[in-house]
């Protein structure tokens, strides 16, 4: 290879040698998207959702359908390897190494969407939930549905032929392909679809006239050009190996694994489109495709079966698809045990029965009534075949909801042991017919204790196939070794059964060193031969179903990162005190990337750049650990500018199934990126990093400071955005306000200490008076501590950890005679909340006083929920906006406990966070994407509420940030409290 740029990492690279920087220039002449050839482009997309590892040479993406078919001709005519990427999620390393062209940030649109005819014409670039959400007002769908459709694109599920949980009734997405525009190699633009049969014939009725399946293909054939060429090839192949398609390809509906031959076979329609799917980019690129639209059913019933374990699960299998369920998933206790607590105990509530494996039966019908029915019919069979499964029929779609995230969040749970211990993918697809799914699970049990490993299982029994994450040693030679002796010995057993190593997601580099295993040597040279006709040179997606690389190369984790012992000023005591530990936790899988709903990740959902994602940061920081495309380490740029647009909302520790917790990675880089170097921090690190310190100064003359800091000089020296207005400090503290009261109430039931944050204490000092109305009147005591208290948080999300440590324990030294006494705290700032109950004993790891304050903190709704007070009755609606680390660190439950007991009807927008997220939306370079996060969703909603309907934010920066964007002035819930008890007084 010529010219810089190069290759792949670890022996990854297949192709051969170009001139990379003569492409960039060509590209770049030609193309008006974007072309990276810099590090931390190639950093972004060296990994995908799987195990491995390659460095791509550079990276494209293109502008529109025309600018990708033009990439891919140029790319391809250079010699270089066209490696084509939607949403990244591939768990079997389909997509990495060569020259990605990424088509999920701009083709990405829906064309049309005939609902009469139930098809919809789409770019390889569009999201499944966006598609399904423009065929859900027409009662239709998208038959494939991966619980990866927040961010799995057409193009990838197309190239993969992926499947989901209703493949068992809707097919997998070949079923629901209509046509493809594709461009090859060497730059023919093709389409293909129903195998060009007459006009009214469709696809799935070839079988019924062969005549006419035989007319059609000497049309083809017959077609002038590299069309017609192409056509003659592919007949001449599957005539000269009718006998062995028939024998090898096509067994059951989830034979993923190489290519779909036997859809060329004359009774299969000779289907050339269906052949292209699941091809894994190695034929041609999709430009668009015609995809089939589903009716869904009117009425849906979720029937909840419970087992001892997956066997007893696996064995009533053929029972339950006699009665034609919808979908069939499967989980189990390792799985629902890591759940978070809150949904764990909602699942428990929706109608998750007793067992230790459980089978999610979804039927429908015409109506709700008739869809049970169909589950009562299904479950009496069952009864009558000596199954001993408890059950459950779930008829409330939100209870169905809750229940369904148990299995959505299974690949990113299934990455961690209840223990701890690392899980990883690489023997996690296969599938076997339903009928024989129990052997398998019997075969695997006995293959797994004969390695020493475990895994917890998940996925689409109704079809026979088995996600798994299992617990092997990536890290080490011996390991690998285990690896791929545990992976060869698999496909025998799943071979012996008759199935396949890939039942849904393709091969990738996981797979398609195992496919002679499976296929016989006779098989895999005739998928190098159909190869050969669609790429002579080799070009499309090299190294994966033919010619791979050995299925332990390119491991991501057998690097130097897995050896860097940093040393850390956070713990990291979740995975066990290494920081490089603790960037694995990000396994690809993207959730990060969906569009819309939920926390994680605003920056994304505004941007769409994949360097904005929760995903690309901890690409990034891996990067930095690997060492060999970003050197600078802790200094490294590219990294720093990577979290620039990281809010440090925390959504992802929550919203992420394996909780990546990319604020405290944040503050732990920053804290390093800048030390022995204050002169480079950026000016707000100063001023509202440091704010605590500048509120008790500015206490003492609040007017001259309100005055000085409206000044745009003010603004300018503090690194604050001139549109930003600076809120005011108050005329009197809330601690001034307390200390000088005339009246105390003793409080029945004894002391609580209330939390006098900054934020409180100096800018809204109404609702630490509020606070203190509502618990006096609940019967307690108030106090607060004697000296000012902080949790340091503005110094933690600035990255300056040593004063925040120093701030935390002076504070902690204040509050011990209070934690040895056993006194609650409440806090009325979520943000600083939840500071105390995770970053402070994170800090201060073995500090007996940080642990006992942690569990000594309690939010204010929390603690009146937990007090059994019965609050006045307010009424009325109100929409309420959670802060984000409420709902990261310490959940909203009894939020909305406290507000139903008020007769409060509370209205949660699905908005994510505000977008104000403390320093960050003050400072000039993030002001523009703080407005349009807060314009995403909530403050239209706020705009769009009734005047009579209150608006509820308990955090500063959400009332801030609502108050600068609307008319309206939100409360916390203290004030609405508060103004409730004086009718009653």
């Amino acid at each position: 290879m010529n010219g810089g740029g190069g290759g792949s990492a670890r022996g990854g690279g297949v192709g051969s040698a170009y001139d990379v920087r003569r492409l960039v220039r060509e590209l770049r002449g030609e193309l008006r998207g974007t072309v990276g050839d810099d590090a931390r482009s190639r950093a972004l997309y060296a990994a995908d959702g799987s195990n491995y590892r390659v460095v791509p040479d550079l990276v494209v993406v293109p502008a529109d359908q025309a600018d990708l078919a033009a990439a891919v001709a140029m790319v391809a005519a250079a010699g270089a390897p066209v490696t084509l990427r939607g949403g990244g999620t591939s768990m079997a390393g389909n997509a990495i190494g060569g020259v990605v062209i990424d088509a999920s940030r701009h083709v990405n649109r829906i064309l049309s969407l005939d609902a009469e005819r139930r098809t919809a014409v789409v770019e390889p670039g569009v999201v499944l939930t966006d598609l399904l959400a423009a065929a859900r007002p027409h009662g239709l769908a998208f038959g494939a549905d991966p619980s990866s459709a927040s961010r799995a694109t057409l193009g990838g599920m197309i190239a993969n032929n992926a499947c989901g949980a209703h493949s068992v009734a809707w097919g997998t997405t070949a079923d629901n392909l209509l046509s493809l525009d594709t461009v090859l190699a060497d730059g023919t633009h093709l389409t293909f679809g129903a195998g060009g049969l007459p006009a009214g014939t469709t696809l799935g009725d070839a079988d019924a006239d062969a005549d006419a399946v035989s007319a059609v293909r000497a049309e083809l054939a017959a077609r002038p050009g590299r069309e017609g060429e192409l056509h003659r090839q592919l007949q001449a192949l599957v005539d000269s190996n009718e006998l062995l398609i028939r024998r090898r390809f096509g067994q059951f509906t989830r034979q993923i694994s190489g290519y779909a031959l036997h859809r060329l076979l004359p009774e299969n329609g000779y289907d050339v489109a269906r052949l292209l799917c699941g091809s894994e980019g190695g034929f041609a690129a999709t430009l668009q495709a015609t995809v089939a639209l589903t009716p869904v059913p009117a009425a849906k019933v979720l029937c909840v079966l419970g087992f001892g374990d997956s066997i007893s699960s696996a064995d009533c299998v053929p029972v339950v698809l006699r009665h034609g369920p919808l979908t069939m998933e499967s989980i189990n206790s390792d799985l629902v045990e890591r759940l978070p607590g809150e949904v764990r105990d909602a699942a428990v509530q929706a109608g998750l029965p007793d067992g230790r494996a459980w089978l999610l039966v979804e039927m429908g019908g015409p109506d709700e009534t008739s869809a049970a029915r169909a589950a009562e019919r299904m479950l009496e069979e069952l009864r009558d075949s000596g199954s001993r499964a408890t059950a459950t029929l779930v008829t409330d779609p939100r209870a169905q909801g809750v229940l369904w995230r148990c299995r959505t969040d299974a690949a990113g749970l299934a990455t961690r042991r209840a223990d701890g211990a690392e899980a990883w993918g690489g023997w996690e697809d296969a599938a076997v017919p339903p009928e024989r799914l129990g052997a398998y699970l019997r075969g695997l049990d006995e293959l797994l204790g004969r390695h020493g490993l475990s895994g917890a299982s998940y996925g689409h029994f109704g079809e026979g196939c088995m996600h798994m994450r299992i617990d092997f040693d990536l890290l080490s030679r011996s390991g690998l070794a285990t690896y791929r002796a545990f992976v060869e010995q698999a496909t025998d057993l799943v071979v012996s059964l008759g199935g396949s190593v890939s039942g849904e997601h393709g091969d990738g580099r996981a797979r398609s060193e195992l496919l002679e295993r499976m296929y016989g040597a006779d098989g895999v040279r005739l998928l190098g031969e159909l190869k050969q006709i669609w790429d002579p040179t080799g070009v499309m997606n090299p190294g994966v179903i033919v010619d791979p690389p050995p299925v332990d190369a390119a491991i991501r984790h057998d690097g130097p990162a897995k050896d860097r012992k940093l040393l850390t000023v956070f713990a990291y005591g979740n995975d066990d005190h290494d920081f490089a530990q603790a960037q694995r936790r990000c396994v690809g899988i993207g959730k990060c990337r969906q569009s819309s709903g939920g926390v994680m990740c605003p920056s994304y959902q505004v941007t769409r750049e994949e360097l904005h994602s929760t995903r690309g940061r901890a690409h990034m920081l891996w990067e930095m650990l690997e060492g060999d495309l970003v050197t600078d380490g802790w200094r490294s740029t590219e990294v720093r500018d990577a979290l620039d647009l990281c809010l440090s909302c925390k959504g992802c520790q929550s919203d992420c199934p394996v909780n990546v917790d990319m604020a405290t990675y944040k503050a732990e880089f920053t804290h390093h990126h800048y030390a022995r170097r204050p002169w480079a921090r950026p000016l707000s690190h100063w001023s509202m990093g440091w704010l605590p310190l500048w509120s008790r100064f500015a206490s003492r003359a609040p007017r001259l400071v309100n005055r000085l800091a409206s000044m745009p000089l003010a603004k300018r020296l503090g690194g604050i955005a001139p549109e930003r207005a600076i809120p005011a400090f108050a005329e009197q503290t809330f601690t001034a306000w307390f200390e000088g009261r005339d009246v105390r109430r003793e409080g029945a039931k004894g002391k609580v200490v209330l939390w006098p944050d900054t934020l409180t204490d100096h800018l809204a000092p109404e609702i630490g008076r509020a606070a203190v109305e509502v618990l006096e009147a609940a019967g307690y005591e108030v106090v607060i501590p004697p000296k000012p208290v902080c949790c340091g948080l503005t110094w933690i999300s600035t990255g300056q950890l040593g004063t925040a440590k120093n701030v935390i324990e002076r504070s902690l030294k204040v509050l011990a005679p209070y934690l040895a006494a056993g006194t609650p705290i409440v806090g009325l700032e979520p943000s600083c909340t939840a500071a105390l109950r995770q970053d402070a004993p994170e800090l201060l790891e073995g500090n007996n006083l940080a642990a006992a304050a942690a569990a000594s903190i309690h939010t204010f709704a929390e603690f009146l929920h937990q007090s059994g007070w019965q609050p006045p009755q307010v009424g009325g609606e109100a929409l309420v906006q959670p802060h984000c680390h409420q709902h990261a660190v310490l959940g909203f439950d009894a939020d909305r406990a406290v507000m139903r007991a008020a007769g409060i009807d509370a209205i949660v927008p699905d908005a994510g966070c505000c977008g104000l997220a403390g320093n960050f939306g003050f400072e000039p370079d993030h002001y523009e994407l703080s407005q349009a996060v807060g314009e995403r969703v909530l403050l239209p909603a706020v705009r769009a509420a009734d005047p009579s309907t209150q608006v509820l934010a308990d955090g500063f920066s959400c009332r801030t940030q609502i108050t600068h964007g609307t008319d309206r002035r939100p409360l916390h819930l203290t004030q609405l409290l508060a103004a409730a008890l004086k009718p009653a007084e």
